[in-house]
């Protein structure tokens, strides 16, 4: 199986390398990624600028990478059409540092790779785990997880979107699948502004985590330390029937 990961968190991320690293045990692993941070890009694509695409040194044998000065949906159309030999069986995207779960999922750019992909006619995978700090679940269950979805006939309008808890394995409950996104943000708006004297102001968003979700949905599955297993689907390819 040829693989392509992508991200949002950049080339140097903890998230990207635990991903490919996991997945050598699939197949022929490929690392196209942001040279820099680019989370809540979404789809987003450059037009006006160059990219720039620079060999990186990777130190898991057999691992190809490259970083690339443009989006994550930018890595995901410099690979297929600069880079890779041949078109790849499957794109993993991640693995985000914060959940992509609810209202979050519009500005992923975790997400918004995947979506890339699939636009491509490629099967497609976001994931995302807590933080960059414990990855207890997602290196006991992220491979066991790839291989169930993959024997799965999901339509070519759907990408499969996992997040992770992030908590230690003896504190995980279990796996829940068919969530449905939260009707808001799992990070809550919350800027903090900074006033200038000339009249003028800026702002940083800081995001505050939510402590409740609807049940069935899939910030609840991850609050109460479920691993999250929904599909986010591209209206934009049309409706095909599973």
């Amino acid at each position: 199986m040829r693989i392509l990961i992508v991200n949002d968190d950049g080339i140097k991320a903890p998230g990207i390398r635990k991903l490919a690293e996991l997945s050598m045990q699939l197949g022929e692993v490929w690392v196209v990624a942001p040279k820099s941070q680019c989370s809540a890009m979404s789809q987003r694509i450059t037009l006006f600028e160059d990219i720039e695409v620079t060999p990186e040194c990777y130190d898991l044998d057999g691992v190809r990478a490259y970083s690339v000065g443009g989006t994550p949906a930018d890595c995901v159309k410099v690979a297929l059409e600069f880079l890779m030999p041949e078109k790849p069986d499957v794109v993993f995207s991640g693995i985000n540092s914060g959940y992509n779960t609810g209202i979050d999922i519009l500005y992923s750019g975790t997400v918004g790779a995947a979506m890339e992909a699939l636009a491509n006619g490629i099967r497609s995978f976001a994931f995302s785990n807590k933080n960059d700090t414990s990855w207890e679940t997602a290196d006991a269950y992220l491979i066991s997880i790839v291989k169930e979805l993959l024997d799965e006939n999901l339509s070519m309008d759907r990408i499969w979107n996992v997040n992770f808890p992030g908590c230690k394995l003896s504190e995980y409950k279990g796996i829940l699948r068919d969530r449905i996104p939260a009707k808001h943000q799992f990070y809550q708006d919350d800027y903090v502004r900074t006033n200038h004297a000339d009249g003028s102001f800026s702002l940083r968003s800081k995001g505050i985590m939510t402590e409740k979700a609807e049940e069935g949905t899939d910030i609840s599955a991850l609050l109460n330390n479920f691993i999250s297993i929904g599909v986010v689907r591209c209206a934009a390819l049309g409706y095909q029937k599973d």
